[in-house]
């Protein structure tokens, strides 16, 4: 009967080391997948920066229309103007609405900026389906930790620690200009050709006549692309 029982417990034994061995194999190929899962970065769209120059509103509505700001510089505002259509040289003043600089974004508002600017975050809608801007609740920039913010754009994206990547929320938001007109905007991509970072890619809707309806004919005018 003891030699039964031995061999019972070596039986066992054999059955317990086998099962860990068994976990042990399947934790390995769980890490393995993940490390190579990190290894494939996804693929995702680039844009070159828009051509230079710019396309005035004239006080008109304008888009939805796409545009490309070059931020690759990490020590440069790129100033975008809604009325310009384009990157503008100005840095004192109200000639600009939104600043960029690598996946950083700032609105000509708040302490120490000349003008009113300011964002305001609208959630997961289209461009399209916004007909009218709200007139209060806009955030200027502010200095915190040492870094010019915009809270309702500060999170504008994700980041992958497995990817390395950036990838937009797809979010849209509301943004008040420097001079008090209106504009919706939503980011599309931050890589440039290459997979280069820091072509900050965004769509948008601007109405020049002032207001906060982004109808056509809300200006009185055609709807301009």
């Amino acid at each position: 009967m003891s030699g039964d029982r031995r061999e019972r417990g070596l039986l066992e034994a054999l059955a317990a080391n086998r099962g860990a061995a068994a976990v042990g194999a399947v934790v390995l190929v769980l890490a393995a997948v993940l490390v190579v899962g990190s290894l494939r970065r996804p693929e995702l769209p680039t844009y070159p920066p828009s051509a230079p120059g710019t396309r005035p509103a004239a006080g008109r509505l304008v888009g939805p229309t796409t545009y490309t700001v070059d931020a690759r510089q990490s020590d440069r505002w790129q100033l975008f103007s809604f009325a310009e259509g384009g990157v503008v040289d100005e840095e004192d003043g109200s000639d600009w609405d939104l600043g960029f600089r690598r996946f950083q974004v700032i609105a000509n508002g708040g302490d120490g900026f000349a003008g009113d600017g300011g964002a305001l975050r609208l959630g997961a809608v289209s461009l399209d389906s916004i007909t009218e801007l709200p007139l209060r609740g806009y955030e200027g920039t502010r200095v915190e930790r040492g870094d010019s913010i915009v809270a309702p754009l500060e999170d504008w994206y994700t980041y992958s620690f497995l990817t390395h990547l950036l990838r937009p929320t797809g979010e849209a938001y509301a943004v008040r200009t420097a001079d008090g007109r209106f504009a919706a905007l939503r980011f599309l991509g931050y890589y440039c050709p290459g997979a280069q970072p820091g072509c900050v890619t965004f769509e948008y809707v601007y109405q020049g006549a002032g207001g906060p309806a982004l109808r056509p004919g809300a200006d009185g005018s055609d709807h301009d692309g």
